[in-house]
């Protein structure tokens, strides 16, 4: 079957927009002709700096005929509905219709055959509409056509299509079409520099190769790889070692069509400045790999750098550029290093005061302040001295206002702990600096020196609590505070490093801290245990605090928010977790519906021991046992839900084991009192998997019951004692979990 080429030649398109301009070419060509019954074998696309390919092969020659009915009007209908559907159908009279029997009367039937149209004209018809509406993120008009601005909006001028299409063993055809006066064809062309003139293409074999021998390599790994390969090469070839990079490898493959790999060097005294301000300055204006020495770790004054161009002199111009360029850039980072280094981190931290946060929350020096207050009462839970970790919180973001995060944003923290060590802090004050930002993705490393857990949990959980205070939270898939980053890093910390926090009552006071520092009180000798205590009242269950979450986000936080009135956005807080930790533990590989079990029980905000729990329930629901207690306990919850709504009641309270005459029930009686105090002697001790071993006792005898047993007895009090059973059963399982929301 015949295949096509297309190539979209223009201007330089940006490196961070020709991935998915390539996937987006792809999936819009193969979308339509799927939609035109031109079902294709396999389709591949292509980008380099100044052009869009694509190639789908296995196309169908020709559409498939189309035959379908359309069902008319009644026999005996009026003649003007009757010749609508005979236009409507291309029929010249009734008598070329069929008949359709039906209850509501006959029906006349049309037969429309619609014939395939050749696959060539389809691609003429669609290929434009696609150009035309191409989705760059930005784009722009050029040119003039009859002395008006053209029409096409591309990323870059477009100045040639090449469209071909054919069978592999005959000479393709051109897809005649044009856009905005660039007629497609089947020419293109090579290097910019190196192979610039035209090239007739036919198929894409062909001009790939052709491609290669004008010095264009079409495939964007391939570029990758060369650059890898060569720059390893390079580098160890002088003793040293590439520091990798896959984000700029990525980058610096799409400003290139033909790779060639130099190294250049810069003066050894910019040594001095730390290594990650060295690669910042090098990587973000020279787009330049960075080497170090194997033996120290250290980078070395050597930097890779990728031409698209082989120089008749070597490179030595272009390396000799490119050293020219970086030289002042690294005077400037040592000036700006330096010039910080005359300034202690503490004397940066009035300005603060100057600069807002939030305008609801205030000012950052407000926010410092509260985080310090923060860190200090959290630090005896995790282990860390508190001096060390208030001093670590009171100087963790002075670094923000220094030179050098100034001009390279993504090394703060970094160079916060450069700076702290410079001035003689402890390791763990300066190693908080940079790690209370952390963990910054799923892929970041997590905090573990007790200082830096304190302080990084301190800086998150205000973020939180406040935004969650003055009703800022994501909505669908906005998140502009990164709330749900911040959740996440908070669950991390705490289950990476078996932290046993009630998040619940720190929530709670620090709630608190935040609404007094609002209304204009002092904070600073606000006493964070008793604040503690009082959130030590587990407010609402889970379930209710669903409900409670979904009418602030109907209606809003209630107005003037005090003490009294904070369960609302303290409920929703513990759903906005409990929701963090199920997609945590989904892509660990558990399941959603026993994170919602072990929640639906009340949580303080133990997320260690909810782990726990859901890691042992999982275990056991995956035994015999597991499966049949279930399966038990869902069918008495179903009996008692239809009793319940039947009788208008609830069945709480004890059975009497008086009124049990049948042995198999009053053995049931005897095998739930005693798994119940059994296991929650295990849940008190926190072994979860004992616990569940002793309700598994509880199979045989509920089997047994179900098996037995009537419970709607005639008898009003037997079958209401034997109801109360039933309740006792599910009573039982919510040691552990709320069974009922385990789904079969």
């Amino acid at each position: 079957m015949p295949d096509l080429l297309l190539e979209l030649f223009s201007e330089e398109i940006p490196a961070r927009m020709q991935a998915k301009a390539a996937d987006d070419l792809r999936r819009m060509v193969t979308d339509k002709l799927v939609a035109e019954g031109l079902v294709y074998e396999g389709a591949k696309a292509f980008a380099t700096p100044r052009r869009l390919a694509l190639t789908v092969h296995g196309i169908p020659a020709r559409q498939p005929d189309l035959k379908t009915e359309r069902r008319g009007p009644k026999i005996g209908a009026p003649d003007a509905a009757v010749q609508g559907f005979l236009k409507a159908t291309g029929l010249k009279s009734l008598d070329e219709a069929k008949i359709q029997r039906d209850p509501k009367g006959d029906f006349y039937i049309g037969l429309i055959e619609k014939p395939g149209r050749d696959a060539i004209e389809v691609l003429a018809e669609i290929l434009p509409v696609i150009i035309r509406t191409f989705p760059w993120p930005k784009s722009m008009r050029w040119g003039a056509r009859s002395g008006k601005p053209g029409a096409l909006s591309w990323v870059r001028p477009l100045h040639a299509i090449t469209a071909t299409f054919g069978l592999e063993t005959e000479e393709p055809d051109v897809v005649k079409f044009e856009v905005d006066g660039v007629e497609s064809g089947n020419t293109t062309y090579g290097h910019r520099f190196m192979a610039p003139a035209a090239i007739s293409v036919r198929r894409f074999e062909d001009y790939e190769a052709k491609l290669k021998a004008a010095k264009v390599i079409l495939d964007p790994q391939a570029r990758k790889d060369i650059i890898f390969a060569d720059a390893k090469e390079l580098t160890f070839a002088q003793g040293f070692e590439l520091v990798e990079d896959q984000v700029l490898l990525d980058e610096v493959s799409g400003l290139v069509e033909w790779p060639v790999v130099m190294v250049g060097s810069f003066e050894p005294e910019y040594l001095a400045i730390p290594d990650e301000v060295i690669r910042a300055t090098i990587r973000n204006n020279q787009k330049c790999f960075v080497v170090k020495d194997p033996k120290t770790g250290k980078l070395t004054n050597k930097f890779v750098l990728t031409a698209n161009i082989e120089a008749t002199d070597g490179g030595k111009v272009i390396v000799s550029g490119n050293e020219r360029v970086i030289r002042p850039r690294l005077s400037d980072a040592k000036f700006f290093y330096e010039t910080d280094l005359k300034t202690k981190l503490e004397g940066r931290l009035p300005k603060f005061e100057q600069i807002v946060f939030h305008e609801k929350l205030g000012t950052q020096a407000a926010r410092i302040k509260r985080i310090e207050r923060l860190a200090a009462e959290i630090a005896p839970l995790v282990g860390a001295d508190v001096a060390k970790a208030t001093r670590a919180a009171h100087l963790a973001k002075a670094d923000l206002l220094t030179e050098v995060v100034g001009e390279f944003p993504e090394v703060q923290g970094l160079m916060g702990k450069y700076y702290a060590l410079a001035q003689g802090e402890d390791a763990s004050v300066a190693a908080a600096c940079e790690e209370h930002y952390k963990p910054q993705g799923p892929a970041d490393r997590v905090p573990t020196d007790p200082v830096s857990v304190a302080v990084a949990l301190a800086d998150k959980i205000d973020t939180l609590v406040g935004f969650w205070l003055i009703n800022e939270k994501p909505t669908g898939s906005k998140d502009p505070y990164a709330l749900r980053r911040a959740a996440l890093g908070v669950l991390r910390i705490i289950v990476d490093n078996q932290l046993r926090l009630e998040l619940l009552r720190i929530f709670f006071a620090h709630l608190a801290v935040v609404k007094f520092q609002m209304d204009g009180e002092a904070i600073d000798q606000l006493d964070y245990p008793t604040l503690m205590d009082i959130g030590q009242t587990e407010f609402v269950p889970f379930d209710e605090a669903k409900k409670i979450a979904q009418e602030v986000r109907d209606h809003g936080a209630p107005a003037g928010l005090t003490l009294g009135n904070m369960a609302p956005a303290l409920g929703d807080l513990m759903v906005f977790f409990a929701d963090r930790l199920k997609v945590q533990l989904r892509e660990q590989g558990a399941r959603h519906d026993l994170v919602d079990a072990v929640f639906a029980l009340g949580s303080r905000g133990d997320f260690v021991k909810i782990v726990h729990r859901v890691e042992a329930l999982g275990k056991f629901l995956d035994t015999e046992d597991g499966k049949n207690l279930l399966a038990g306990v869902k069918r008495a919850n179903n009996i008692l839900s239809i009793e319940e709504k039947k009788d208008k009641r609830t069945f709480n309270g004890a059975s009497d084991p008086s009124l049990m005459a049948d042995p198999i029930e009053k053995h049931l009686w005897g095998t739930i009192q005693s798994t119940v105090a059994d296991a929650k002697l295990h849940v008190a001790a926190e072994d979860f998997e004992q616990a569940m071993e002793s309700l598994s006792t509880l199979r045989s005898a509920v089997d047994a019951f179900f098996e037995k047993v009537r419970v709607n007895d005639d008898d009003a009090k037997v079958r209401e004692n034997r109801l109360k059973l039933l309740n006792e059963i599910r009573s039982a399982t919510r040691a552990v979990a709320d069974f009922s929301k385990i789904q079969d």
